[in-house]
């Protein structure tokens, strides 16, 4: 039970439910938890999301409330502590992290661009989770009250199952415009109670537990207040200010989301490369090499492969922790300071990020592992398998490999899109 408490300057604000709790210790609880997932990974992908009383424990150790400013009862600890308890999560089983993660993260979203009276109400009762699609769906016609109606289904919304309220865009309906008239768009969040999510995941090739269902409306209401038109998350110009930033005297709300959005993406990669190199480390430990007979962790090649494969991670677990302090620093300055240049230049590193954990799995560990290291439900092949299905996802193998790369390089050099020499 939380108990209200007179804050400085802000109002009246909510006490977090361990109000002395540091990130260093929240990152150990997930590290901990962490260690009891990896024995639950068919079970998660069976049941097509994490287990309630997982969820419970995630809820206990204050997870869902890293990112949500502390004048709502959250911990507001920011966006390294909330990167490393991803990655611990997904050491240990990487649907189970990726669920956590994409319902978890947006928070920093709502309190970052959404107006004070959006947020008190959004944030009343401390746990925020909230699955976000990019790709619009559905429509939203405007209801007679000022709100919006939405109408549609939207397809993978990872932390679904548990979630508390849905992030997504769509598309404004308009008598006015005419055929062929640019679609507006809408930025919306919707309660719980608006949408019915639908019981069609786990079909999947990988990523089979992290309950990325789709949510269904029919004609669900959203208040005014809870809506932004023309607006879509990953292109929000925040060097202005954000709402939060006032709001909260803290720059981190104030970050540019596309770059949050795929630091949360390598976050996940890192974490279960780690994953698939702890495996790794129990094969080379427990078993011998096929013609010698000799220990694997005695034989030259295995060493090879797997100093190789743990460079690899280390050095993209290093080039994510610096992208995260970089976001973080220029959250810290004025707003101009984090342009949409410097936003895509942390989308460049994350690219790197994510190419350099799947090709430890994907070229060192998964083929030399052996073929009994990788049957199915072996923890090398779900891992392999659920990095191949996160490369597949259109906001990495789309928006990253390609769009942002190529919108930095435009952004950088001044050139407009479309424009050939």
């Amino acid at each position: 039970m939380t108990t209200l408490v007179a804050t400085d300057v802000a109002g009246v604000g909510v006490t977090p439910p361990e109000p002395d709790l540091t990130p260093e210790e929240v990152v150990r609880r997930a590290e901990r938890l962490a260690a009891g997932l990896v024995a639950r990974q068919a079970e998660t992908e069976q049941r097509t999301y994490y287990a309630a009383d997982t969820h419970e424990e995630f809820a206990r150790a204050g997870l869902y409330r890293i990112l949500v400013p502390r004048r709502y009862g959250g911990y507001e600890f920011g966006a390294e502590t909330f990167l490393k308890v991803t990655m611990a999560l997904s050491r240990g089983c990487p649907s189970t992290g990726w669920m956590y993660c994409l319902g978890a993260a947006h928070s920093l979203a709502v309190a970052s661009l959404f107006e004070e009276r959006t947020q008190a109400e959004l944030f009343a009762d401390g746990d925020f989770i909230s699955p976000a699609t990019i790709t619009p769906a559905g429509t939203a016609r405007r209801a007679p009250d000022g709100g919006w109606i939405i109408d549609g289904t939207f397809p993978y919304c990872s932390g679904a199952p548990y979630a508390t309220h849905f992030i997504g865009h769509t598309v404004i309906e308009d008598e006015e415009s005419g055929e062929g008239a640019e679609p507006k768009l809408l930025l919306f969040v919707a309660p719980r109670s608006e949408w019915t999510m639908l019981d069609d995941w786990g079909r999947q090739l990988g990523l089979k537990g992290s309950g990325s269902h789709s949510v269904s409306f029919h004609g669900g209401r959203v208040p005014a207040h809870y809506a932004i038109e023309a607006t879509h998350l990953s292109e929000v110009d925040v060097s202005a200010g954000t709402p939060g930033r006032a709001l909260h005297g803290n720059g981190q709300y104030g970050g540019g989301p596309l770059s949050f959005m795929l630091l949360e993406s390598a976050a996940v990669a890192v974490g279960m490369a780690q994953g698939a190199l702890d495996a790794y480390e129990e094969l080379m430990r427990s078993r011998t090499t096929i013609f010698t007979g000799t220990s694997r962790a005695e034989d030259p090649d295995y060493q090879y492969w797997y100093g190789h494969a743990a460079g690899m991670i280390a050095t993209a677990e290093a080039a994510l922790l610096h992208a995260v302090r970089r976001w973080e620093e220029l959250c810290a300055r004025p707003p101009e300071a984090f342009t949409r240049e410097e936003d895509l230049r942390l989308a460049t590193i994350c690219r790197e990020v994510l190419k350099l954990a799947w090709g430890a799995v994907e070229r060192h560990l998964f083929p030399t592992a052996g073929s009994s290291a990788v049957r199915s439900g072996e923890r090398i092949e779900r891992i392999w398998r659920d990095m191949s299905t996160q490369h597949s996802h259109a906001g990495i193998g789309v928006l990253l490999q390609s769009v942002a790369t190529r919108e930095y390089a435009r952004v950088r050099f001044g050139v407009a899109e479309g424009s050939h020499s």
